[in-house]
This record gives C-alpha cells, structure tokens and sequence, in this order.
C-alpha cells in the first residue's frame, strides 16, 4: 500500500497524551505531522469550552482514527483517561484486524501495560528529530492516508502555544482565596454515650433536629452543647451521659481512646460539626436551601434581596457593588455557596460557588427547577460569560451580606459558644504576576440590564 492520496473512511492519526504532561511534545509533534500530510486530532487543538470532550474523543478515535499514537511515560499511561483510550484502541486491533494500530512512542523510559507492553515503540527518548522520523517511516509503510498536495497546518497549535507562555512579571500581586479563616477554635467539645438502651435512628434524627451542631459517633454523639440543653432535646433517643470532654486542638492532632477515634476520623467529626454550624447560620437567615449531590448550598433569596438589587462592598474608597440575584433568559438565577471546613495548613472553610436557578413568575422568583440536567444547562449557557471580576464581586457582596457587613461570622455552637469566622477571604501575595489584561473595569458589573455577559446558545449536559 501507498500512504498518499488514499481513499479512506479513516483518515485521522489519533494522539492519545496526558494533559499537562504531553502538552509540550504534543505542540512540537502535531504540526510536523500536519506538515507531512496526515490529518491529526489532539485534545488541546480541537477540545473548546462547552464541549462534551469524552463523547468527541470516543467518537474521533473509534469511528475515524486510522493509528493511535500513544504517548508513553509512566505519569501519562497512569491516567484514567489515558487508559480508557487504550482500551478502546485494544477492541479497534481486532475490529480493523490492525496488529499495529497503536503505535507507541517512548518519551520516557516507563513500566509496560498489560494488553500493550509487546508492542514495539518508536524511540523519541534519544531525541525527538530521529523520532520523528522514524515515525513518519513507520506511518508511511503502514500506508496510513495523507494528503500531499493540499497540506494545512492548524494555526490553533501555535495559538495554544502562546495561551500557555504568558510573561512572569517580577512585580507582586495579591490573590484572593476562596477560603474564609477560622479565627479562632472553641475550647472544648464534649461527647455523649447512652446509660441504657439505644435507639439508633432516633439519635440520628435528635441530631439533625438539635438547635445545635451534634454529630452521632459510635454509640454516641459530639457535641459542644451541655447536658441541660442534651437532656432537654434527646430525650427521644434514650438518657445521655457526658463521658468525655477533649481541648478540641489535641482531638484533632492526636484523636482519643474513649471513644476510639484516630485524628483523622476526629477531623472529619469535627469538620461535620462546623458545616453543621454554617448551614443552622444560614437557616435562621432565611436563604434559599437547595441540596446538590454532595453538599447543600445556600442561596440569597427574596428574604434578603430584590431581584436586581446591586450590594455594595470593598473597604471604603474602594467601594464595588455586585448582584447575587437577577432575571436572564426568561428565568431566576440566585446565587450562593457551599462550604466545608479544612484543618490544614490553617483552620478555614472552603467556599464553592452555586448558581440556583428558578422560573420567572411575574417579576419574582416562582419554583425552583426540579430537573438538575435543566439547572446544569443553566449555569453552562448563562454563568458563562462571567468574568472573574463578577465571581469575585458575587462572593464578597454574599459575605458581606450574610455577615451584615461585620468582619466577622458568629456561628452559634451551643448557647454562649461560637465559631468565630473571618468574613473575608484569605488573601496572599504572589511574589511575581502575569500581564493579564482584565478588561472589565474596577467599578463594572455585566455588560447589560440582564446583569449577563455574552449569551451563548443553550447546549446538552454532560
């Protein structure tokens, strides 16, 4: 067979890499490839924000990938990913009765995989120039389709290449978090065991009913609340007794014996009491609650805000306002957060931005949208056009909000017991930063009366 001019329904030269590791190889190898006449698809050349990247990449490499070339170093054939190309790449031998579908390249010296490790490499770890050419030999007597008289080289690798080679500036920038400290942690925290018989599921229920954070452990619960308050709200479940009462520091560096627990059971149990802290918070305050699949967030809502309602924020002279609900394409968006409390380097919570969406029931927000691939799709066509700046106002304007406009959040433990948080984020200094131009103005929201940036056509989730 001849590798020029043939006609074939495969045509493309697949290389399977590992982001970031293979970029740099990538960038050098896939225009020389070009440049000699084959058709290539990479990820980092084709993949755009939005796309659903696993349905295209199974789709290039089982319907029109001709070889798949295999980036190999041990970091990159320990990818998931890496390995779910290979396997498809394993069934496509057989389909295609190809022995030599998968041509590896060794990058780097590396551990053979199962189902591959027979398969001769071509050698790019004494240079990539010899690589190369044996490459193309190896392609071009395995008659693989390229074009000689029409070649065109993509000008998306080069435009790659300079996203990824932004100038270091030696001048210091402050970065904003999305960690809010804990300013300081409570004394003591106590734990609690039944002097008889237990009911289970009641002491679970207790738990979550408790005005207080309580977590059930073992036989037992943590709590920082005394036994008045227990007895008065557990009575349900059974009759508790204090048996232990821990500096809540050493719990979380050396755990303890009665109750068994290890330090860093002690740190999930304590991070739970926390959360638990945030969300009764942001209960009493009324804001939407909305359960995802992992965590709840906590929304602004009618209760705090009109829609459309700019919240100022920044220290003064440097006052900013930002909106955190408002009307786009015919439905509600209110934004919120979800955190989870961290014990390292430093005590803090750990914020992740929400976008909740609702429909539009006159000029207010009416039902929350029950369907989660119709919210998915939301965030993805409306929250899109966000600049940095507008998630960044968002949250310091929901802080200063909830924390009405104090420097600090009191999160009640027990009576006359709190969990003192910081209201702003943690902010450090980068000693060097980068010439990226922010176009958006300091005192700018978005860019029209909807609050949105460019709106995007609505695409499928993932």
């Amino acid at each position: 067979m001849t590798g020029t001019e043939r006609t074939s329904d495969r045509q493309v030269v697949f290389i399977s890499k590992a982001t970031p590791e293979d970029d740099e190889f990538v960038l050098w190898l896939g225009p020389r490839l070009e440049a000699a006449g084959y058709r290539v698809f990479a990820d980092i050349l084709t993949l755009e924000p939005g796309d659903r990247w696993r349905k295209i990449v199974t789709s290039k490499l089982q319907n029109e990938a001709v070889k798949m070339i295999l980036c190999c170093r041990d970091a990159s054939l320990a990818k998931i990913g890496v390995q779910e190309e290979i396997g498809i790449a394993e069934d496509l031998v057989k389909e295609l009765d190809d022995s030599r579908f998968i041509i590896p390249l060794r990058l780097e010296r590396f551990k053979r995989l199962f189902g591959i490790g027979e398969l001769q490499f071509v050698d790019f770890l004494g240079g990539w120039a010899p690589g190369l050419t044996a490459l193309l030999d190896a392609l071009e007597r395995q008659g693989v389709p390229r074009r000689s008289r029409t070649v065109a080289i993509n000008p998306n690798w080069e435009a790659y290449r300079k996203r990824l080679s932004i100038d270091v500036q030696n001048e210091p920038e402050t970065l904003t978090s999305n960690w809010l400290p804990i300013i300081e942690l409570p004394n003591e925290v106590r734990y609690y065991a039944p002097t008889g018989s237990l009911k289970h599921e009641a002491l679970a229920k207790a738990c979550r009913a408790f005005a207080y954070p309580a977590e059930v452990w073992l036989r037992g619960f943590f709590s920082f609340a005394g036994k008045d308050d227990i007895d008065a709200s557990f009575g349900a479940a059974g009759h508790f007794k204090e048996v232990a009462r821990f500096d809540v520091e050493t719990l979380l560096a050396e755990g303890s014996d009665l109750p068994a627990t290890n330090p860093r059971q002690a740190k999930n149990v304590m991070s739970s009491l926390f959360r638990q802290a945030w969300e009764q918070y942001c209960r009493e305050r009324r804001l939407v609650e909305y359960a995802y699949s992992k965590q709840l967030g906590f929304h602004i809502g009618e209760n705090q805000v009109p829609l459309g309602k700019r919240i100022s924020w920044g220290d003064v002279g440097q006052r900013r306002s930002s909106m955190l609900r408002n009307i786009a394409s015919n439905r509600v968006w209110q934004y919120g957060v979800s955190v989870y409390a961290q014990f390292w380097p430093l005590p803090h919570f750990k914020l992740k931005a929400r976008v909740l969406f609702a429909e539009l029931a006159g000029k207010k927000a009416g039902a929350i949208f029950d369907d989660v691939r119709r919210q998915h799709r939301s965030r993805r066509t409306i929250c899109k056009g966000w600049r940095n700046k507008q998630w960044h106002g968002r949250l310091m304007a929901y802080l200063r909000l909830i924390a009405n406009g104090a420097d600090e959040l009191k999160l009640p433990l027990a009576p006359e017991t709190y969990l003192q948080v910081c209201a702003k984020p943690l902010t450090m200094t980068s000693p060097v930063s980068t010439p990226v131009i922010d176009a958006m103005p300091e005192d700018g929201e978005e860019a029209d009366l909807s609050t949105l940036g460019q709106m995007y056509v609505e695409e499928e989730a993932r």
